[in-house]
């Protein structure tokens, strides 16, 4: 299925027609059961819910409900649901992207990562974060419910961006956690980019990408590098590209290879590409330093 409208979004959920036509929020009856099926909508979602049964996947991940959670979904992304038995009450915001126009949030909501997380990476939220969370909803729910007027984007649209700053916040924690409970991303992640230079993967496959080792470490992307960012300062990209240059300083000592022939060796398929990237991380380029240690 695909929703257009949130008069589509209403009407699959038997609930009246919607307030507003590009907004709409929704509490989730734990005595409501799910069916399956598979979805994809033209709308930006925040939800909160904890699952006792059932199952709902993003792509080929499966979502952890083994407590109150947060996912958000961006227009366009597929989501899957399986039998669904909600624990407790949960809720749903809903809003185009039209709904932000003229707004800051507009541009800013592209800031927010984990619109491109996997659902595997869901947000989980303390008892205390969850207050928070849902004190912000009724806000978002009495604004939305009582005459909407000129103030009352603004007013929502605040709130929604609180519950955005939180979650920010709330997955900074979560970072934190992962890294005490499951040892350190990047100890992980060097060994696998180690381990693609020794098995020849450079010249037979090329540069690597942030999507490989992700993919390998059971994560998105996104995640990956923001995680990597919090424990290290660095991004994915940014660690790739010190393990390229470091390879590329030991080879420039060995005195054997030109420029190009270490550039080809690396994955380089363009050797200027390589030596930009090299001047930008040491600060002068593969024929100085090579020069330098020659000297």
């Amino acid at each position: 299925m695909h929703f257009k409208s949130l008069s589509d979004v209403h009407r699959f959920n038997n609930y009246p027609e919607p307030e507003h036509p590009l907004l709409t929020l929704f509490t989730c009856n734990p005595l409501r059961s799910v069916t399956s099926y598979e979805l994809t909508t033209d709308f930006y979602v925040i939800a909160f819910k904890k699952l006792t049964a059932g199952e709902i996947r993003y792509g080929k991940t499966r979502y952890d409900h083994q407590s109150g959670s947060m996912y958000f979904l961006k227009p366009q992304q597929v989501i899957q649901m399986k039998d669904i038995a909600l624990d407790s009450t949960g809720f749903e915001i809903w809003f185009h992207e039209d709904y932000l126009s003229g707004h800051p949030l507009h541009n800013e909501i592209k800031k927010y990562n984990y619109f491109n997380y996997e659902l595997n990476e869901a947000l989980h939220i303390s008892p205390k974060e969850q207050q928070i969370i849902w004190d912000l909803y009724e806000k978002i729910a009495n604004e939305y419910c009582n005459n909407q007027d000129e103030f009352s984007r603004d007013i929502i649209l605040g709130h929604i961006e609180s519950i955005l700053k939180y979650s920010l916040r709330f997955y900074k924690r979560q970072f934190m956690n992962r890294f005490i409970l499951s040892g350190t991303t990047v100890t992980k992640f060097n060994k696998a980019l180690s381990l693609y230079f020794e098995q020849g993967l450079l010249q037979k496959k090329g540069l690597p990408t942030v999507a490989m080792f992700a993919e390998e470490l059971n994560l998105s992307a996104r995640y990956l590098s923001d995680l990597l960012k919090q424990e290290t300062g660095k991004t994915a990209m940014d660690l790739i590209h010190i393990f390229l240059v470091s390879e590329a300083k030991n080879l420039l000592n060995q005195g054997d290879l030109t420029i190009n022939e270490i550039a080809y060796s690396l994955g380089f398929e363009n050797p200027p590409y390589f030596s930009r990237l090299f001047k930008k991380e040491t600060g002068i380029s593969p024929n100085e330093f090579k020069k330098q240690f020659l000297n």
